[in-house]
């Protein structure tokens, strides 16, 4: 006599909960991944390290051109009118500022030899200083002291 209920007359299949099937949306969102990864990579790194370069900050925008650009650059400050600087022969300078005493303009020209020294138009809240080397050199900075 066979006895049913909580015995099985037969074994169970074994299943294999470790591996889930890999599907075609999985294989999609790995690639698509992979390719942003790859591509943010390469906008980073794709410009040369040590290219001097000016960076100029205003109250709400932000600037970033080779040092060897000709450019004038209209910055809205905080006191309504534009803080000019120009950037022309490797040199960038505040052309003119609304502030009152004028301590930005008469900080001169500022160059590569001058490297990281800044300019501040601290009424009008603008801010510009110039990065990078053009000798290629390696030198200690910031994040390897």
């Amino acid at each position: 006599m066979r006895v049913t209920g909580f015995w099985l007359s037969e074994r169970p299949q074994k299943r294999d909960y470790m591996k889930p099937p890999v599907k075609i949306p999985d294989i999609v969102i790995i690639l698509l991944a992979l390719g942003l990864t790859g591509y943010s990579a390469f906008v980073a790194y794709m410009h040369p390290r040590n290219m001097p370069r000016v960076l100029i900050q205003g109250p709400t925008q932000r600037w970033i051109f080779p040092l060897d650009a000709e450019e004038t650059v209209r910055v809205r400050g905080v006191l309504g009118n534009d803080t000019v600087i120009r950037i022309h022969a490797n040199e960038v300078w505040v052309e003119s500022s609304p502030c009152d005493n004028k301590t930005c303009v008469g900080m001169g020209h500022i160059s590569v030899n001058s490297l990281w020294n800044w300019v501040a138009c601290l009424p009008n809240n603008v801010f510009f200083v110039i990065e990078g080397s053009d000798d290629g050199g390696d030198f200690i900075d910031g994040v390897a002291w």
